[in-house]
């Protein structure tokens, strides 16, 4: 997510650290930095929010709260700290909720704006998050999203019409949705609107009205109620949609929007509020108009939660003597409102902190703020008893360092199959839907891949198992196969657990890399040379020679032969050389003149070559 240092500046009164010092920070205490980027007088972190934190931190205010607590720069006064007013109320709109997966939806009435083009510092700020401006009010409500967190929507009022509902999309019903432009290639602008047709029962959310469908709940408007430059009078959409069911439909149509990406998170619907109160107020400044009032449909409200923790416990677990004022003082920095009870902190969690529901996570918050680097590391105790043994896994291992010494190599082969008796739901690909029901046949496939490598590899025997999962007579279970060259046979496989389970770990010695060396995607060529040398000659000297004129392009080689003539008492040496490229595939070109230089040094010996 791209956050604005100039933008996440408006939320403190004292001057931030630059971009970088932010990053290390950020990087250090709650999330990754991907980079840090300019834009034009501005600089953009390319912020990586965990998954646990989506819903609180997919914006500049969310961003903003971390950096405070991070560094203990207060926030200057938000509407944020404050309940929001959704006053008056207003019968110029209808709003109905048909489906559980809304929670919330808000919907203003503002009558009287004047769509134009937004002020530079608006149409600056949504740059720096990649977004083309598009008129104040669309603009606007993309500013809200991108600062504080909430999707909002922009409908033209008077394309509505009779009642707002929130239901699923009907097999066969349409939306045409709203058309998005982007620059590619050669300055040509591609259109990217889309019809979305209901093909099947898959349950997506709508925003309908007695039309019919209007918008694609949570993911993208429709382009039928879109406002324009001669749009007067709008309704704004602040809701709280299902995160599973936005995130279904978005992957099932092929569509994902940043306010798609927001829901998915799943966010608090008291959230909703806020962002309706911001970007009327916003529009209002910026497009004129005036605000006829609100009506917000919330049948079950978030209820408080509180969340406790004692200092001891925070002491067990970090494994370190913190003291209660640096608990109090985490606990400032990060806005939470506290009691203490008898050495026990009994928090009240903000609505918008969906992740703070047990108390590890409170002790989680009060660590990543002093900062892991404060808690010292400390040996584990001895077990007390003897773990478990797991009889699969552990005769798996056993299995596996069998074959490893043997000189197989294990290969993992895939699960799908071509016929079976499962057949997967969601399939991967339509040429495999099965579940496989041996593992010899995906050997077998592995060991053709392979066996043309052996010279590269310096085999002369490509041998491979696989310990792995098959779906067969109606059970599960997990069994060893393994296939060797020379034998050209295939073991069928026996399920590990019918082997002579382990009741012990083995206690296997610890491997320790020697050398590492990287490997190329190109093919290689093999090419084999033949001499005659004189008794007496050196096999090793000769290779020798042929390495120092082949050059890089020799990756592998080796004698593979060796004859006496029985009357002239010359020996016969041949090499097998092998050639590679890391960076192109290479030509019998290629091949030809190594082998000419290696001819020439091996004649100038006085070798005759066969």
């Amino acid at each position: 997510m791209k956050i604005s240092h100039n933008w996440l500046q408006t939320y403190f009164a004292l001057p931030l650290p630059k971009a970088e010092t932010l990053a290390d920070a950020l990087t250090f205490h709650a999330f990754e930095i991907d980079g840090v980027e300019k834009a034009g007088e501005d600089d953009v972190l390319d912020v990586k929010v965990t998954p646990n934190r989506g819903h609180d931190c997919f914006s500049h205010w969310g961003i903003a709260k971390e950096v405070s607590a991070i560094t203990n720069v207060p926030l200057h006064d938000s509407p944020m700290d404050h309940a929001v007013s959704l006053a008056p109320t207003t019968d110029a709109v209808s709003v109905a909720i048909a489906t559980p997966l809304c929670k919330r939806y808000i919907a203003g009435y503002v009558r009287g704006v004047r769509v134009m083009p937004s002020p530079q510092w608006l149409v600056d700020a949504l740059a720096a998050m990649g977004q083309r401006s598009v008129n104040n009010v669309v603009d606007a409500t993309n500013y809200v999203m991108f600062s504080i967190g909430q999707p909002l929507h922009a409908f033209d009022a008077d394309k509505i019409t009779g009642t707002i509902r929130v239901r699923h999309l009907n097999k066969g019903e349409e939306i045409d949705l709203l058309r998005t432009t982007k620059q590619i290639k050669g300055g040509i602008v591609a259109d990217l609107g889309r019809k979305i047709v209901q093909i099947e029962d898959m349950g997506a959310l709508v925003i309908a009205d007695n039309t019919g469908p209007i918008a694609l709940a949570g993911i993208k408007g429709g382009e039928g109620t879109s406002v324009t430059e001669k749009t007067k009078n709008i309704i704004i959409e602040s809701a709280n949609f299902d995160g599973v069911a936005v995130r279904r439909g978005s992957r099932f149509f092929g569509i994902r929007t940043d306010a798609s990406a927001r829901f998915e998170q799943v966010i608090s619907p008291e959230l909703a509020a806020y962002g309706m109160r911001a970007v009327a107020d916003l529009i209002v400044s910026i497009a004129q108009g005036e605000v006829v009032g609100f009506v917000d449909v919330y049948p079950e409200p978030q209820k408080p939660r509180t969340v406790s923790v004692s200092l001891v416990k925070i002491r067990r677990v970090l494994g370190i003597e913190i003291s209660e004022s640096e608990v109090v003082d985490v606990f400032k920095r990060l806005r939470f409102v506290y009691e203490i009870h008898d050495g026990e902190f009994v928090v009240q969690v903000p609505y918008e902190r969906l992740d703070l529901t047990i108390a590890e996570d409170l002790i989680e918050e009060v660590g990543r703020i002093i900062g892991y680097d404060k808690i010292p590391a400390t040996p584990l105790p001895p077990a007390s008893t003897a773990p478990v043994v797991n009889a699969g896994f552990a005769t798996a291992e056993m299995i596996r360092e069998k074959f490893v010494a043997e000189g197989y190599s294990e290969v993992f082969t895939s699960v799908f199959a071509d016929k079976g008796e499962r057949v997967v739901a969601n399939k991967v690909d339509g040429v495999r839907p099965y579940l496989r029901t041996n593992l010899t046949d995906g050997l077998i496939e592995a060991h053709k891949k392979n066996v043309h490598h052996k010279d590269l590899l310096g085999l002369k025997d490509v041998k491979l198992f696989e310990i792995g999962t098959v779906w067969k007579d109606g059970k599960e279970e997990v069994h060893v196969a393994h296939i060797e060259e020379s034998k050209k046979t295939v073991t069928h496989a026996e399920s590990v657990l019918e082997l002579a389970a382990s009741d012990t770990y083995a206690a296997f010695p610890l491997s320790h890399a020697t050398r590492y060396q990287s490997f190329s995607k190109y093919p290689c060529i093999v090419r084999d040379v033949a001499c005659w040398t004189p008794t007496g000659t050196n096999a090793v000297e000769v290779l020798r020679m042929i390495r120092e004129v082949a050059g890089d392009l020799l990756v592998r080689s080796e004698k593979f032969d060796e004859y006496q003539h029985d009357k002239t008492g010359k020996t016969s040496f041949a090499f097998r050389l092998v050639l590679q490229s890391f960076d192109r595939t290479l030509t019998d070109e290629d091949a030809n003149a190594v082998m000419a230089r290696v001819s020439e040094v091996l004649r100038g010996s006085g070798f005759e070559i066969r």
